[in-house]
C-alpha cells in the first residue's frame, strides 16, 4: 500500500467519525448530495497534493484505488466548481472536531505550547482586489502544538493584528481545558491575569516573564528549563506545514481561508502519522 493510500485511508477513517455518516454511500443517490465524509476527504487530499480543485480532479480519475478508499468512482468525482463551493458546507466548529481527532492518531501528551505565524493570501488581481475591498495580506495563524507527539491540538486564524495575544492564549487553552497539564509560550503572552486563568483551569503556565524589576529573575528561574525548552517545538512545525504544505492559502474570502488553514493542520497531523 503507497503512502497516499495510507493517508486516504486514515483521511477517511477520520471524517467518518466526526461527521457520523460513515453508512452513507459517498456517492450522490436519488439526488442527494456527496457525503460530509467524502468531500472532507477529497479536500484534504486536495491540500495533500498541494494542487488546484481542477487538477485535484484531473489526478484523481487517474487513480481509481484512491477514488474507491473514498467510497467513489471515476465517474461520481464531483465537477472543480462543486468541490469548490462544499468548502462552505464544512463548518469551522467541524474543522476543529477533525482537527483534535486527527492529533488522537498520535496519543498525545498533556504538555503544550502555543505561538502564533503568518501566511500569505495568495495573490489577486488589481481589480479584484479593488472591488472585494481585498487588503490583507497576510493571515495571523496561532497554533497549540503537543510537545511530545508535535501533533497541532488546536488553531486560531484572524485577518487583524488588534487584540492580546495572552487575551487570545486564554480563549485556546480554555477551549483544550482538561487536556492540558502545562503550557509553554514565550515572552509575548507575558499577563499576570492570563496566569491566573490558567491556573484556575488548572494548567501549568510556562510564560518567561518580561524583565521589569529584580523578582521577575527569580521567577523565570524557577521555571522548569526542560519543559520550558519544549517551546521550540512549535517553530518547527510551523516550519513543517509550510514546507509541506505550502506558506499561502488558495482561499480569496476569510472564511474559507480559515477552514483551509485548518484542514491543511489535519493533513498534517494525518501525514504525520501515515509516517510514524
Amino acid at each position: 500500500m503507497t503512502q497516499i493510500s495510507r493517508f486516504t485511508e486514515r483521511c477517511v477513517l477520520v471524517a467518518q467519525r466526526v461527521t457520523g455518516d460513515g453508512s452513507e454511500s459517498a456517492a450522490p443517490n436519488g439526488g442527494g448530495g456527496f457525503a460530509d465524509y467524502a468531500l472532507v476527504s477529497l479536500h484534504c487530499l486536495r491540500i495533500y497534493l498541494d494542487t488546484s480543485y481542477r487538477m485535484t480532479i484531473d489526478l484523481l480519475k487517474e487513480m481509481p484505488q484512491i477514488t474507491r478508499e473514498i467510497g467513489l468512482d471515476a465517474a461520481d468525482l464531483p465537477a472543480p466548481s462543486t468541490l469548490c463551493k462544499a468548502l462552505d458546507r464544512i463548518e469551522m466548529s467541524l474543522c476543529r472536531v477533525l482537527l483534535r481527532q486527527s492529533a488522537q492518531l498520535h496519543d498525545p501528551s498533556k504538555h503544550a505550547a502555543l505561538d502564533a505565524t503568518f501566511y500569505d493570501r495568495d495573490r489577486a488581481s488589481r481589480h479584484y482586489c479593488q472591488r472585494t475591498n481585498y487588503r490583507v495580506q497576510t493571515l495571523k495563524v496561532t497554533k497549540l502544538v503537543d510537545t511530545e507527539s508535535q501533533a497541532v491540538l488546536d488553531v486560531h486564524c484572524s485577518t487583524t493584528l488588534k487584540g492580546s495575544d495572552a487575551d487570545l492564549c486564554e480563549q485556546i487553552a480554555r477551549r483544550n481545558a482538561g487536556d492540558l497539564r502545562t503550557l509553554t509560550a514565550d515572552k509575548g503572552y507575558d499577563k499576570t491575569a492570563l496566569r491566573e486563568r490558567l491556573r484556575e483551569l488548572e494548567i501549568r503556565p510556562l510564560i518567561k516573564h518580561c524583565i521589569r524589576a529584580p523578582y521577575d529573575h527569580a521567577h523565570n528561574a524557577r521555571i522548569d528549563a526542560d519543559l520550558y525548552a519544549q517551546r521550540s517545538m512549535t517553530e518547527t512545525v510551523n516550519s513543517a506545514v509550510k514546507r509541506s504544505l505550502g506558506y499561502a492559502v488558495r482561499a480569496r474570502t476569510w472564511f474559507r481561508e480559515f477552514r483551509e488553514i485548518a484542514l491543511m493542520c489535519i493533513v498534517y497531523n494525518i501525514k504525520r502519522a501515515v509516517k510514524q
